[in-house]
C-alpha cells in the first residue's frame, strides 16, 4: 500500500529526509510488482545535537522492498562521519541466491565529534567500488567546556 511524501525531521537540524512513493506516483505509472521494488534507505543520528566530546549513535534502516535484493546483499558498509574520517565494514558471505539470500536491514555505528560543527553522515552500501544505495542524516556539535585543552 502507497504512503504519502512525509519528511521526518527532529529539532531545528533536519536530520534525516524519508522519502516513500506517494499515491500521486502510484497513479502516474502502473504498480511494480513486489519483487522489483528497490528498498530504500534511511539513517537517524542519537542525539541529535550536544557539546563536545559528543557519542553518536547513527542507525541505517533499510526500508521496504525485497528481502534479497542482490544490490544490497552482502554489500560493504561506509559510514562518512563528515569530519574526515570513515569507517566501513565488510563481510563474507555465502553465494547470492535469489529468493533465499536475505539482505541486512538494519545498521548501526557508534562515533565520537571532538570538535564543534555541523557534520553530515552519509551511510553508503557498495558493491566493489560502486555505491549501490545512500543516505544521510546531520548531528550540531556545540564547544563543551574546556574545548581546545588537551586532556
Amino acid at each position: 500500500m502507497p504512503q504519502p511524501w512525509r519528511t521526518c525531521c527532529t529539532l531545528a537540524a533536519a536530520l534525516s529526509v524519508v522519502f516513500a512513493a506517494g499515491p500521486q506516483a502510484q497513479a502516474q505509472q502502473p504498480e511494480s510488482k513486489p519483487e522489483s521494488k528497490r528498498p530504500t534507505l534511511a539513517v537517524r543520528v542519537t542525539p541529535p545535537m550536544g557539546f563536545t566530546p559528543l557519542r553518536v549513535r547513527a542507525s541505517a534502516d533499510v526500508r521496504d522492498g525485497r528481502d534479497d535484493y542482490p544490490e544490497f546483499y552482502c554489500a560493504t558498509v561506509e559510514w562518512d562521519w563528515g569530519d574526515g574520517t570513515i569507517s566501513e565494514n565488510t563481510t563474507d558471505c555465502n553465494p547470492y541466491e535469489a529468493g533465499k539470500s536475505q539482505i541486512q536491514r538494519r545498521f548501526n555505528a557508534d562515533h565520537v565529534y571532538r570538535q564543534a560543527g555541523t557534520y553530515r553522515i552519509a551511510f553508503r552500501l557498495k558493491q566493489k567500488t560502486r555505491q549501490v544505495g545512500g543516505a544521510t542524516a546531520s548531528v550540531q556539535v556545540r564547544s563543551g567546556v574546556g574545548e581546545g585543552f588537551e586532556r
